[in-house]
């Protein structure tokens, strides 16, 4: 992640949901809040109610996968806070990087015209 950090401490992930603009998916919810950074920071969040700890590293590393392919794509300045759901488990990469751009396009933070230069 060339143009992005981790959010790591249980204070950002909080700051990110008390902003309550989210939206969701059947595999995905996505929060975002701007960061007053020229960088965006991401924060990945699977619960134990999604499957045991190698089915949560799963999702986890195609999300992280996911994002970092297609950073170029997201508006910097953005904390995101990606939270999987349940129906991510059985969920291929396909469609979990389907499910995080649509979600980026609905939070507006994703620069659809970058993708078509690259296509």
């Amino acid at each position: 992640m060339r143009f992005s950090e981790s959010l790591k401490k249980t204070g950002d992930f909080q700051k990110v949901y008390k902003n309550r603009k989210s939206y969701a998916n059947r595999l995905l919810v996505m929060y975002v809040r701007k960061n007053g950074l020229s960088e965006n920071r991401i924060g990945i969040s699977v619960s134990k109610k999604v499957g045991n700890s190698v089915t949560r590293h799963r999702i986890a590393r195609l999300l992280r996968e996911s994002y970092r392919l297609h950073e170029e794509m997201f508006h910097s300045g953005w904390d995101i806070v990606v939270v999987a759901r349940a129906g991510a488990k059985n969920a291929s990469y396909q469609e979990i990087e389907s499910a995080l751009l649509h979600l980026g396009s609905l939070q507006s933070i994703l620069n659809t015209e970058k993708k078509m230069e690259s296509d």
